[in-house]
């Protein structure tokens, strides 16, 4: 019986935390996912000593709704603005490229138009095309309007202060 109980306590908790993350992917995987089932892509460009890229990982990124949000609608990628690996997108490879104590990779750079800004947060629609990067830290209210605003292409619907003023929070 004891054996029992813990077998469906740790069946319950893995749900809660399959239910409970964003479900990563590398840019790589969400480039392959959105060729066969087209969806936005939407990147958190971080560093591993970045303190907001953190604190946005530990509030704005666990918020549940944000969750559920993002892995339905997006297929979200964490890209290391300091990756040391290449990476293949739309026929040219982008690499890591030192620079004083530290470096950069090559895609952040072109995603963040050459000004590196951790956190930053890249939308690509459908067609894998750069919509746009918002650089800096985001609470989760603000976050929510912002990928509402990328997702069903509202950008292209309505202007960032009217979907602003007339967005309905699901927090």
């Amino acid at each position: 019986m004891k054996n029992l109980i813990i077998a469906i306590l740790m069946v319950v908790s893995l749900g809660v935390n399959a239910q409970g993350k964003v479900k990563w992917l590398t840019f790589e995987e969400a480039i392959e996912k959105s060729i066969k089932n087209p969806k936005p892509i939407i990147i958190d460009i971080y560093t591993d000593w970045c303190g907001w890229c953190k604190k946005m990982d530990n509030t704005t990124y666990k918020n549940e709704v944000i969750v559920k949000y993002i892995n339905e609608h997006y297929y979200p990628v964490k890209l290391n603005g300091e990756e040391k690996r290449d990476i293949v997108f739309q026929g040219r490879t982008f690499t890591y490229k030192p620079n004083g104590r530290r470096g950069y990779h090559e895609l952040a750079a072109a995603i963040m138009n050459g000004k590196l800004s951790y956190p930053s947060t890249a939308f690509l629609n459908k067609e894998k095309q750069l919509l746009q990067n918002v650089p800096g830290y985001m609470h989760e209210s603000k976050f929510e309007k912002v990928i509402a605003f990328f997702n069903h292409e509202n950008y292209k619907k309505s202007s960032w202060q009217d979907f602003e003023k007339d967005f309905k929070s699901s927090m």
